[in-house]
């Protein structure tokens, strides 16, 4: 499993892949939006956790663009936890939100549930016989 994190915070994306590392899953680290839309299309991970106070883009913006080319599941993970702020995230794409500071329990958990659902997902859509 890959796990791409963009942050522009070195010390939270060394602390997400470090509380990640026990699960076996491969991080991928990006300090800037560019690198991290990059990295989400080049290594098609399975799962972005993406904060929204990135200096060049906002994640709200970064959603929307990986939403052009990908379904991947989005988890949203910053510091801005207001009503307003969750809803345009969610608009924009994220399929879930949490708050910092968060407990690697919660992240596991959260993780795990985009994972199942987006495997279900396509499951779903590859059973034969099956007409969209």
């Amino acid at each position: 499993m890959k796990i791409l994190i963009i942050d522009d915070d070195p010390g939270m994306t060394d602390l997400l892949s470090v509380l990640l590392a026990p699960s076996g899953a491969e991080t991928l680290v990006a300090n800037t939006a560019s690198d991290g839309l990059e990295l989400a299309r080049s290594e098609q991970p399975d799962i972005v956790i993406l904060d929204l106070l990135l200096p060049e883009m906002n994640g709200v913006e970064i959603c929307k663009k990986i939403r052009e080319f990908s379904t991947v599941p989005i988890l949203v993970v910053s510091a801005l936890d207001s009503p307003k702020v969750i809803a345009q995230a969610l608009d924009s794409g994220a399929d879930g939100f949490l708050s910092k500071p968060v407990s690697s329990a919660i992240l596991t958990a959260q993780i795990n549930k985009l994972l199942r659902r987006s495997s279900m997902v396509k499951k779903s859509l590859t059973k034969p016989g099956l007409s969209l």
